[in-house]
């Protein structure tokens, strides 16, 4: 297995429509296609041209849950009694350049784990199954890519009290869902393709 977040795993989601890409991709304004999607395409064609990642940067959070998702998955394996199965990049069996990268397969589903640092935030999680709705995309996109029965989202914070150390909403498919992502990921492939193309086509003096 090629671990997640080594070179190698970076190098084999360059270009890619991944998870953790999605929700710029769907994001909307009142006015139309929101600045993240326009950056997220962008992304997509200087890693196509270039053959390198562009987004390698880890901010204060992103590290956090980085450090913290060792203890999150075995705080919920033991919760529920079950064996996470950790896995690397995986592609979409029938669409090219789409694929996620989980942080868990469970069975007949999958595990994704946020920790954040705001005490608030996972207090949300666990009153309202908040995280659910905030990486909806990121989840169904999983679901999408997989065809797993259902993605566990999970919110972990360590300091709270034992029993609410952990949030759990499990997620199931949604066909609306994933026709939205397909329709949208043909539409960027296609703004994508002629990008390159016009680059390709430049003439130099």
């Amino acid at each position: 297995m090629i671990v997640q977040g080594s070179e190698e795993w970076l190098l084999q989601r360059v270009g890619n429509f991944t998870a953790s890409r999605i929700a710029d991709l769907m994001a909307k304004t009142k006015s139309g296609p929101s600045t993240s999607r326009a950056n997220m395409i962008a992304t997509l064609v200087v890693e196509r041209i270039t053959g390198k990642p562009v987004d390698t940067y880890k901010n204060a959070a992103m590290q956090r849950g980085t450090e913290l998702e060792p203890q999150a998955r075995d705080a919920y394996a033991f919760e529920f009694g079950v064996t996470i199965e950790e896995v690397g990049y995986i592609e979409h069996p029938r669409i090219a350049r789409v694929g996620c990268s989980p942080d868990g397969i469970v069975g007949k589903g999958l595990v994704e784990i946020k920790c954040p640092s705001a005490m608030g935030k996972h207090l949300d999680a666990i009153r309202f199954g908040s995280h659910a709705r905030e990486y909806k995309w990121q989840l169904q996109h999983q679901l999408f890519v997989t065809g797993k029965e259902w993605v566990d989202a999970v919110s972990y914070h360590p300091d709270f009290p034992e029993n609410m150390q952990l949030a759990v909403v499990r997620v199931v498919p949604d066909q609306e869902s994933f026709e939205k992502i397909e329709t949208e990921i043909t539409i960027a492939e296609s703004e994508i393709q002629f990008i390159i193309e016009e680059l390709l086509n430049v003439k130099r003096p």
